[in-house]
């Protein structure tokens, strides 16, 4: 048995509503992986993009965590 967890890396998902698809990649290949995707499939308009709900809530943490939200 090998301790997968060591080798697991945090992945995000990213959808494409033109094509009609939705996928996860590792984070460390998120910016290669739109900009191929949309590169390939959209002569490069940004139309894949990393899922809105998780962009959303990935900029309330580091609102957060930067003090943007207290008052």
């Amino acid at each position: 048995m090998t301790d997968e967890s060591s080798d697991e890396q945090a992945t995000v998902p990213i959808v494409c509503a033109e094509c009609e698809t939705t996928t996860r990649v590792p984070l460390s290949e998120l910016a290669t992986t739109l900009e191929r995707h949309n590169d390939n499939q959209h002569d490069g308009d940004q139309v894949a993009q990393v899922d809105p709900d998780i962009a959303d809530q990935v900029a309330d943490l580091v609102a957060e965590d930067l003090g943007l939200l207290e008052e």
